[in-house]
């Protein structure tokens, strides 16, 4: 199924991220996982911004369940990107990012895709409700 590009406009929050000479593949671009890695920089730079979450002692962690990317211009060294970050769906427990790549001063995604957080307590990975103060924070940022 062909998608098209989402725009600029779909997002709120945005990462600028330099792309990185290791990050480019044989072929001349950024290999296509490299993709992901700025999708979980970018999602986890939210909930560490705006909703104040503590990677390293929280006791609620997001676990990824899903994710997904659709390619339709490539990137390379030494571009500088922004990720574009939305949330489509805010659940119990869980919660779904909508997710683009633009290169800068581009209004039409180079990428996008989404990624999918469960959240579970930390010692017994079961799923727990999102924290009020998260949820709250996150508000503002949920689209469609």
């Amino acid at each position: 199924m062909k998608q098209t590009p989402k725009q600029r406009t779909d997002f709120s929050y945005f990462l600028p991220i330099q792309t990185r000479w290791s990050d480019n593949d044989m072929y001349g671009h950024v290999n296509n996982v490299t993709y992901y890695s700025y999708f979980d920089t970018a999602a986890n730079s939210l909930l560490i911004e705006k909703a104040n979450f503590d990677i390293r002692c929280s006791p609620v962690i997001g676990l990824v369940v899903d994710s997904a990317c659709s390619f339709f211009q490539e990137l390379s060294y030494p571009e500088i990107i922004e990720v574009g970050v939305a949330i489509s769906r805010l659940g119990n427990s869980s919660l779904q990012y909508d997710l683009a790549i633009f290169k800068q001063s581009q209004d039409v995604a180079s990428a996008q895709g989404h990624f999918v957080h469960v959240f579970v307590d930390r010692q017994t990975r079961k799923n727990t409700p999102i924290p009020v103060e998260m949820r709250d924070a996150l508000t503002p940022y949920l689209r469609y």
